[in-house]
């Protein structure tokens, strides 16, 4: 039994936030059900999205619904408040939080009081002062950011095969990605895969007339599968057409041209950014202590440094890697799932008085997707490419995505994709769902009523 009733605030709802309360949630059930202990999760969005399904829904191979979890359905015995953590006061046991209601009656934020704290708010996308970014740029770290490129990718075929200004047709066809990492990569390589055959479908455009570009600032892309594996992705890149540009920076977006550091110059609508992540703003209006880097200083429990009843794990922590002293755990998701098992065990030992556990692991491996059958993977020191990679990824996230619910669906998607031909649907419309409506009812129509950037 725990010694006194426990108020569990988690903050974050992504792979941390949800895991560590679905740990709790099992951990706990006695106490939930005797009322002494109570969990609370915050997050701004009522679901848990498995980002490495993003490329794939952008690519349509999968429905955007099946790439995120629910979270009142998975975790029942949770409180969930739809909201953001403007603040936290650990010192005082308080966080300060907005939510849709306080936003929509203009009222102050309110004060959430907590004995036991999960800090758990993920990050977001890391930029950097580049002119015109702001204004053109398109992230790739939400499912509706994942939608609204490929309705955008679409979208630009259509204005490139309806006009005959060459100028025009040059830019709707030029994409840039910027950042060789997974997202950028798997990105990429999903779309192209999409737009080649998409444009089977126009009239007077082929898979030649678009121009694909990977920007990367370091000299090789995809650290994470190993060098040997890189420089196939490379390759493989290059022989579908791809522009890959080691060691070249991204100077300038502004008046939709992509102006990159080794001197070329791209008229382009579509400047993708994918150039790693940082921690989440609401760590500096905490009093917890943090690295140089902005992540929270934690301890192989998943203890805040010095901070009782404080606890965080994922791309918010910078947890000491025990396999390898003097180094951190790589924020990233395979991390993120197996960390939360331990956090929420210790949130659970600890409240029973209990001895807490060390998170250490074992290096499973990476794998990565460059569009239909193709892939690389290096798996318990196997190296995989090409549809071997491709299957090892489909089966590895297909175990690790949440609920049978969820894998079932996927599963069935994937079949039925297998047996007809892709979707080339574009629903940027969506992104202004009234624009008909307005203009019916003699409004004035959204300056850009399709969501094009």
């Amino acid at each position: 039994m725990v010694k006194e009733r426990a108020r569990i605030l988690v903050v974050g709802g992504g792979y941390v936030g949800m895991y560590t309360a679905l740990r709790l949630q099992r951990n706990l059930r006695r106490e939930l059900r005797r009322g002494e202990a109570e969990i609370t999760v915050v997050t701004p969005e009522p679901y848990m999205t498995y980002q490495p399904f993003l490329p794939e829904a952008a690519a349509g191979s999968l429905s955007p619904r099946h790439v995120v979890v629910p979270l009142r359905r998975v975790l029942p015995h949770c409180r969930v408040v739809v909201g953001e953590a403007r603040s936290v006061r650990h010192a005082e046991r308080t966080a300060t939080i907005t939510t849709l209601a306080t936003e929509e009656r203009g009222a102050p934020p309110e004060e959430l009081s907590y004995d036991e704290l999960v800090l758990a708010p993920g990050s977001v996308s890391r930029t950097l002062p580049v002119p015109g970014l702001a204004d053109h740029g398109i992230g790739f770290k939400t499912v509706e950011e994942a939608i609204g490129l490929r309705n955008h990718v679409i979208e630009q075929m259509d204005i490139a095969s309806s006009t005959r200004d060459p100028a025009i047709r040059d830019a709707a066809l030029t994409f840039v990605f910027v950042g060789g990492g997974y997202a950028g990569v798997e990105a990429l390589g999903e779309l192209e895969d999409m737009a080649r055959y998409t444009a089977r479908y126009y009239h007077n455009l082929t898979p030649d007339d678009l121009k694909w570009i990977l920007v990367e600032a370091s000299d090789r892309i995809l650290p994470e599968v190993g060098e040997e594996m890189g420089r196939y992705t490379v390759t493989e890149l290059r022989r579908r057409n791809v522009q890959v540009l080691l060691g070249t920076r991204l100077e300038s977006c502004a008046d939709r041209i992509a102006v990159l550091s080794d001197g070329q110059r791209f008229p382009t609508r579509t400047v993708v950014w994918t150039a790693g992540v940082r921690p989440h703003p609401v760590l500096d209006a905490t009093d917890l202590p943090r690295t140089e880097r902005g992540r929270l200083r934690c301890t192989a429990e998943l203890t805040v440094e010095g901070h009782a009843h404080a606890w965080a794990a994922g791309d918010a922590a910078a947890v000491p890697d025990v396999t390898a002293p003097g180094t951190d755990c790589a924020p990233n998701a395979q991390h993120a799932v197996r960390q939360a098992r331990v956090l929420g065990d210790n949130i659970a030992r600890s409240l029973r008085g209990e001895p807490l556990r060390t998170y250490s692991h074992r290096y499973a491996g990476s794998v990565a997707s460059l569009g239909l059958h193709k892939g690389v993977a290096h798996v318990y020191g196997r190296k995989l490419k090409g549809y071997p990679a491709w299957f090892m990824h489909r089966a590895y996230h297909l175990s690790r995505v949440p609920t049978f619910n969820r894998k079932a669906r996927v599963l069935a998607e994937w079949a039925l994709a297998g047996l007809f031909k892709r979707e080339i649907v574009s629903l940027g419309s969506l992104e202004h769902p009234r624009a008909e409506f307005e203009l019916a009812a003699g409004g004035k129509p959204p300056h850009d009523p399709k969501g094009s950037s």
